[in-house]
């Protein structure tokens, strides 16, 4: 769901990153439903998210409330200063206390696991690797290891410690391969998942004439196994079609200035500051 960009003026050196120059809104539009299949196919974070009792975060029942706290926990982590973020974890702290197991979940679970907080926030930086990878092109490994360096904070805007985040991108290869094969899809999560992919939480007359075209660009982003799973087909051809597309996007999203490239998350961030200052709930 998340955030990176090629370097567009040559060689960046790490010294001069500027972390608004790889973060690009078209990660949302196309790496967010992957992500979350992703996020939930480790069984604990999946009931988690099933057998949530916050209702008021639930997509299916609040999808742009939802949507909104997503993107603004992005833009904070991202973009957001230390303050910002201790802000915006304390808000998130106070939904996650009700997270929990009982002891009649299949599967325990607590919103607090740093092991579980570190999963969703690997999830996040590989898809944004993945998403904008497909989008714009590779970048400089300069670059790709100063904007992993920087992803820690995906994590630690939560309860992750910027100790637990793999040292380097060589040692997040080696966690995230040990990790994703510890996913999984059960038919309750599957359930879900195809509700995800169906668009069921937004109203007929906006989701028939999309559902069909999320549900196909969404497999090509996912991990084989999940997609058989799942009992998604997906061709060489399909993604022949899908980077075309997705390259085709890069070139014209690309032109945009700034300010455009980093919509909604500028958005979402300012959005929270004004909340923040003016008392408001943030989440």
């Amino acid at each position: 769901m998340t955030i990176l960009a090629r370097a567009r003026s040559g060689r960046t050196e790490p010294a001069e990153f500027d972390i608004r120059d790889y973060v690009d809104g078209s990660a949302a539009f196309w790496g967010a439903t992957a992500n979350v299949i992703m996020q939930l196919s480790l069984a604990p974070v999946g009931y988690g998210v099933a057998e949530s009792r916050v209702h008021s975060g639930s997509i299916m029942k609040h999808p742009v409330k939802r949507t909104r706290t997503t993107l603004t926990y992005l833009s904070v982590a991202l973009m957001g200063t230390d303050a910002d973020r201790a802000a915006y974890r304390t808000a998130i702290n106070g939904a996650h206390k009700y997270v929990h197991s009982t002891a009649a979940s299949p599967v325990k679970y607590n919103a607090f696991d740093k092991n579980l907080q570190l999963w969703v926030a690997a999830c996040l930086y590989w898809g944004s690797v993945d998403v904008m990878g497909r989008v714009y092109g590779p970048i400089d490994d300069d670059i790709a290891d100063t904007f992993y360096e920087y992803a820690h904070h995906l994590g630690t805007t939560l309860q992750v410690p910027k100790a637990m985040w793999p040292a380097d991108r060589a040692a997040f290869d080696a966690y995230w391969a040990a990790n994703l094969a510890l996913t999984s899809v059960d038919p309750t999560i599957k359930a879900y998942f195809d509700d995800l992919l169906d668009l069921k939480m937004i109203n007929p007359p906006l989701r028939l004439p999309f559902a069909r075209f999320h549900r196909w660009f969404t497999t090509g982003l996912l991990p084989q196994h999940l997609r058989d799973e799942l009992g998604l087909t997906w061709t060489e051809r399909d993604e022949r079609r899908l980077n075309q597309l997705m390259r085709a996007s890069g070139v014209v999203w690309g032109r945009m200035p700034r300010v455009v490239r980093n919509f909604p998350f500028n958005v979402t961030l300012a959005d929270m500051r004004r909340r923040h200052r003016r008392g408001k709930p943030l989440i």
